[in-house]
């Protein structure tokens, strides 16, 4: 940092070479820039480079994409794809996504995978035609990411969200380093999978097991991002520490936990203040101490809100921006408000109006006071839920309210238009304006629309509230419907994806001194006084002096805590699990039952159903193990067919008769297939022709001797001597 005095010498453009040389206007704009960087708090992930380069990431992200077109054909049933053991996105699909990153580029899948989502969303917005292919292809990479698997060894760390076998490089290379790829043939601003996941509002990935053990790690303050490179997150390596006042750091409020249980006391306090004011009204118009401190709190926030914004852009812009904006301007105004009747001290009427105005005005804003609230319980489960619904209704409501604003200028510009016919001057804009808000909120008043034109007004006011009444609220009905069925159906997911946003916002661009609003006041006079000439050690010390005194209470509460995490860390590391395990009341006896020893485990393996497979699959799978058999069997016969037709005809003759019956009797008369009854058909037919001709002959010969016998007794019958005896 340069010194007070080089300072001075910029301002002026004097007393270097660089200033004589003309560039003093650069020294001094560059001073500013330096000035500008010291007042506001610094973006801390700045000049963070991918960590592999942007090329070889779009490289193994066009692989990605290459087998999930290959993958994915035509259009098919989402369950097809989202199933479990899907018959689309199989193990050998899983394999192929692992290899398209290498070896040595396998943490960088994941990211790839969102990537190519990304793609295949844009790529639907933009083909309308194969927009559900399209859809399709970008819910096959979450499901392929959430599912990727693989055999982990100690060479071959695993690249996937769900495998928890090395936690680290999970954590550490795959989940929360940062990545780049080539848009425009300029890397993209590197950011990590948690990041990815929460822009794109990737649920399945959210949902995931090892992407909710990262967060959870990130909301407690068990993975820190280091000071020196803020690309790199590190373990907090204290939190296995039993000493008190270790937890004591002012650093701890960096951890979202402890920042958002700071906003949510400083809103319950502010609440009280307004409470306070809003119940205690002075005629006279002077600011008593809850007003005093409610308008620092409303400068706090209203300073923390410009500077998020001055940081990260319109990006950062939401509905609970705009409630804080509305919110924010209102006590603006009846802080103005309130100044300007105490300016008219000599005149009571003026006086009593404006501070009669500003009261009205703080009252007016007590909904949104309240709902403030919700702001921060979003962490707790119920509330987050509602939020997320409450989100998409909001959304979904925009077609409705598109289309009630265009028939509501229609139907308005109808109404004045018959107006000015009749005497040609607007005399009734404010009624026909609160007659249609009346027919909006479904209690239409149909008087006094006769004298616009009888009959075409009370026509058109009719038509008007047909048409809100009866058509678009039904179809706001059946917006909010089908929004909150969607959102009930995968309510978890949702909640998970909420609070991981919410864990995102403390952890994405951390600033080197937390101040929460509205402390950020006093690190704005502190930053201004002391920043710009005080050496960087001696202002880091001050900083935290001051952080540890405004935080006491709740780096109390934070250390107390932390002292108990650290004893079950320390038990679960003796038992050899995870430093966030929970031993629970199934676990409790879990290890004095063995399973294997007394045969349960075999009897359950022998119940247990396989459902990996269908029951046709399977039912198939049998029946072509039964058709293997058959077929060797009879392959066996017809080796044994063939055997026998290599025996000579002079072997059969000469074997003897039983032996060759017992034979013929052993012998089936069906070969195993086509092909073996052709190769053994000439055989059996010379066979067969020699047992016809032999059979032949003795058929003659026995009728020859039969016919001998009757000739023989014919010529004794005819004989008149006696028969033979």
């Amino acid at each position: 940092m340069p010194s007070n005095w080089n300072r001075l010498k910029g301002i002026v453009g004097l007393g270097s070479a660089n200033g004589v040389n003309g560039s003093g206007a650069v020294d001094r704009h560059a001073w500013l820039q330096e000035e500008e960087r010291a007042l506001l708090p610094q973006h801390r992930n700045q000049n963070i480079e991918s960590a592999i380069p942007a090329e070889d990431v779009t490289k193994i992200c066009l692989r990605l994409r290459h087998l999930i077109r290959e993958c994915i054909p035509c259009e098919l049933e989402e369950a097809q794809i989202t199933r479990s053991h899907s018959t689309i996105i199989t193990k050998k699909v899983i394999k192929a996504a692992k290899e398209a990153g290498n070896h040595q580029n396998r943490g960088c899948v994941v990211y790839a995978l969102l990537v190519n989502l990304h793609w295949f969303k844009c790529e639907a917005m933009l083909e309308l035609w194969d927009a559900d292919l399209h859809q399709l292809r970008a819910i096959a990479c979450t499901v392929i990411a959430k599912q990727m698997q693989a055999t982990v060894t100690d060479t071959s760390p695993p690249n996937s969200i769900e495998s928890e076998e090395d936690m680290e490089y999970l954590l550490h290379n795959i989940l929360l380093r940062r990545y780049s790829f080539l848009k425009g043939s300029v890397p993209t601003a590197p950011v990590n999978v948690i990041e990815m996941a929460v822009d794109l509002h990737a649920v399945r990935v959210i949902g995931s097991s090892g992407y909710q053990k990262c967060i959870a790690y990130l909301w407690r303050g068990w993975l820190v991002q280091d000071e020196d490179d803020p690309s790199v997150f590190v373990d907090y390596k204290d939190k296995d520490n039993r000493s008190f006042l270790v937890h004591m750091d002012p650093d701890r409020m960096r951890a979202p936990r402890y920042q958002n249980a700071a906003q949510m006391l400083f809103s319950l306090i502010y609440l009280g203040l307004y409470t306070a004011a809003i119940n205690s009204v002075n005629p006279t118009g002077v600011l008593d101490g809850a007003e005093v401190a409610l308008y620092i709190f409303t400068f706090g926030y209203v300073a923390d809100e410009l500077v998020k914004f001055y940081k990260a852009g319109y990006h950062i812009l939401g509905f609970w921006n705009a409630v804080n904006g509305t919110l924010y301007s209102f006590l603006t105004l009846s802080l103005a408000f309130r100044i300007v009747g105490l300016s008219h001290t000599n005149n009571k009427h003026q006086h009593d109006h404006y501070n009669r105005l500003s009261y009205n005005m703080l009252a007016f804003i007590a909904p949104l006071f309240w709902s403030r609230l919700l702001l921060y319980l979003d962490s707790f489960r119920f509330f987050g839920a509602m939020l997320v619904v409450l989100k998409v209704m909001m959304k979904e409501s925009v077609i409705f309210f598109a289309l009630l604003v265009i028939l509501i200028i229609g139907f308005l510009q109808a109404f004045i238009g018959l107006d000015l016919a009749d005497d040609n001057v607007a005399g009734d804009v404010w009624f026909i304006i609160e007659s249609m808000l009346k027919a909006i909120m479904q209690s239409p008043e149909f008087d006094g629309f006769d004298g616009f034109g009888h009959p075409w007004g009370l026509i058109l006011y009719y038509c008007f509230t047909f048409v809100v009444m009866i058509i678009l609220l039904n179809v706001l009905i059946a917006l909010y419907n089908s929004a909150y069925e969607d959102i009930y159906e995968n309510a978890d997911d949702e909640y998970l994806a909420l609070f991981a946003q919410k864990t995102m916002q403390f952890v994405r661009a951390p600033d080197e001194n937390v101040f929460i609003a509205p402390f950020n006041i006093i690190e704005i006079v502190v930053s201004g006084l002391c920043e710009w000439w005080m050496p960087k050690k001696t202002y880091e010390f001050i900083n935290d002096c001051i952080m540890a005194t405004l935080y006491s209470p709740l780096l109390f509460v934070a250390a107390f805590l932390e002292t108990r995490t650290a004893h079950s860390i320390r038990t679960n590391r003796s038992r050899g699990e995870e430093d966030d395990d929970q031993v629970h009341e199934w676990e409790e006896m879990s290890h004095a039952m063995d399973f294997e020893g007394s045969g349960w485990a075999k009897t359950c393996e022998m119940a247990k159903p396989n459902v990996e497979d269908e029951p046709a699959v399977i039912e198939v799978r049998q029946l072509r193990a039964e058709v293997e058999d058959l077929k060797g069997l009879l392959a066996e016969i017809s080796k044994a067919v063939r055997a026998q037709g290599d025996q000579t005809p002079k072997e059969i003759q000469d074997a003897p008769e039983s032996t060759t019956g017992t034979k013929k009797s052993k012998v089936p008369e069906t070969p195993a297939t086509l092909e073996e009854i052709d190769s053994s058909e000439a055989p059996e037919t010379s066979e067969a022709t020699e047992t016809a001709e032999a059979s032949g002959s003795n058929k003659s010969e026995g009728k020859k001797k039969k016919n001998k016998k009757k000739n023989k007794g014919g010529a004794g019958g005819s004989g008149p001597g006696p028969s033979a005896e």
